[in-house]
């Protein structure tokens, strides 16, 4: 049984060809999963992939949940030391679903315990991302893990030199970067169509109202010594861990890290500076240690120029949600993960895009609002909204789901594994 004091421990166990082989063998088969909807697990299918879920509580019953629309997955084992709550109610569910599994309040017990494994979900309080990464892919185990990757660098650094040593595929759980939409407004409208011109300003955002913090049922309490082996002071402090520092690491890494990573992506650079200001304006210092409100400016070095990156979470109103604009001197784009919005919008000085609507990269707005009304007269300071194209993407599936897809598909997994193989050659 492990300790948060042992989990701190590097202890690297060497890969031993036996396993190499096992794990080659196992990934090389060629499986092809098809998109469908998983409306029951099948016992005996030969070609399932076998996974366990290490952390049951909201968001790995989200990763679950989207996982479970994928075919061939096999969950084995789910993990949780909330036993009477989170990990009952996970293993109800895919016992419900035909999944033939053990449950476990301690990971390595279930790793001493499940031989049978492929991969595993991580999902747990981002303190324990590197140990458990760590300990799973000394295991044989693939594993895809929630971001944050780790609450420190040195964390991260763990995960990626276990990789590097065991050869397993480390997959982190920024889902944008699998997402159809936000992939196509990439390849086709940026690469491909340059529709924004130069890009010299990025905004985004994501604002949440007011909440309180989280409770849980009176009758099913975590026993203190439990909390303490995990490393938690109290059932609040375990329920509400992304505020406390060294455990989370507040809305500005578990919210702002998606969207700063698109930023990233789709400029093709990473910041040279950033400038912040931020604060607990408005909880509880006690509880809340991390900041409520953060305000950011990013500045990016890129082929064309100088591109300066805003971004603000708060937590104390909702207003317009979330989103990232990019705007560039011919156009903006702006994208969400929520499919319901998101659009491109033309600069009056800008060539006409009918090209790109006839060749199917956008769809033409359903009016034309650029022109004033007849006898309407403008303010010479005034400037007209711009029309509305719609991008042609639609994307209904759970937000997680082509991500999991991406890392559970074992001719995937093996591409990544390839290229994994050869960075690591040219590295040494």
């Amino acid at each position: 049984m492990s300790t948060y004091e042992d989990q701190k421990k590097n202890k690297a166990k060497p890969m031993n060809r036996r396993r190499f082989i096992k794990t080659g063998t196992a990934i090389s088969t060629g499986m092809i999963f098809a998109p469908m909807i998983m409306t029951r697990a099948k016992a005996n299918d030969s070609n399932d992939l076998n996974i366990a879920l290490i952390g049951t509580g909201a968001q790995g019953q989200v990763l679950m949940n989207a996982t479970l629309k994928i075919p061939n997955i096999r969950f084995k084992a789910v993990c949780d030391i909330w036993t009477e709550y989170n990990q009952k109610r996970a293993y109800r569910l895919l016992k419900k679903y035909g999944h033939d599994l053990n449950a476990y309040e301690d990971y390595q017990d279930m790793l001493s315990k499940e031989k049978a494994l492929d991969a595993v979900i991580i999902a747990t309080p981002d303190f324990w991302h590197a140990p458990q990464a760590e300990d799973c892919l000394e295991a044989g185990l693939h594993i895809y893990c929630e971001k944050e990757m780790s609450n420190t660098l040195e964390g991260a650094k763990r995960i990626y030199r276990a990789a590097r040593r065991t050869g397993k595929l480390v997959q982190i759980g920024h889902q944008r970067r699998s997402n159809p939409r936000y992939i196509y407004c990439y390849n086709k409208l940026l690469k491909e169509a340059n529709i924004l011109g130069r890009i010299t300003t990025i905004g985004g955002q994501w604002n949440r109202s007011v909440q309180p913090d989280l409770g849980w049922p009176e009758k099913y309490p975590i026993p203190q010594k439990t909390l303490k082996k995990y490393g938690f002071d109290s059932m609040s402090q375990y329920r509400n861990w992304r505020w406390y520092k060294g455990l989370g690491g507040g809305p500005i890494v578990d919210l702002g890290s998606h969207q700063i990573d698109i930023y990233n992506w789709y400029l093709g650079a990473t910041p040279r500076s950033v400038m912040a200001s931020g604060g607990t304006d408005y909880y509880n210092k006690k509880t809340h240690q991390w900041y409520d409100t953060v305000l950011a400016t990013y500045e990016y070095d890129t082929a064309e120029g100088m591109v300066r990156a805003f971004y603000q979470t708060i937590t104390t109103n909702s207003n317009q949600g979330y989103f990232e604009n990019f705007m560039g001197d011919q156009g903006t784009l702006q994208i969400s993960e929520s499919g319901s919005r998101g659009g491109v919008y033309r600069e009056q000085s800008a060539p006409v895009w009918d090209k790109w609507v006839d060749l199917g990269y956008l769809n033409a707005p359903k009016e034309d609002v650029q022109k004033p009304k007849a006898g309407v007269v403008l303010d010479v300071r005034e400037t007209i909204a711009p029309p509305k194209y719609e991008i042609p993407v639609v994307f209904n599936d759970p937000y997680h789901k082509p991500h999991l897809e991406n890392f559970l598909t074992p001719s995937v997994v093996m591409k990544n594994l390839i290229a994994q193989s050869k960075l690591g050659m040219k590295q040494q």
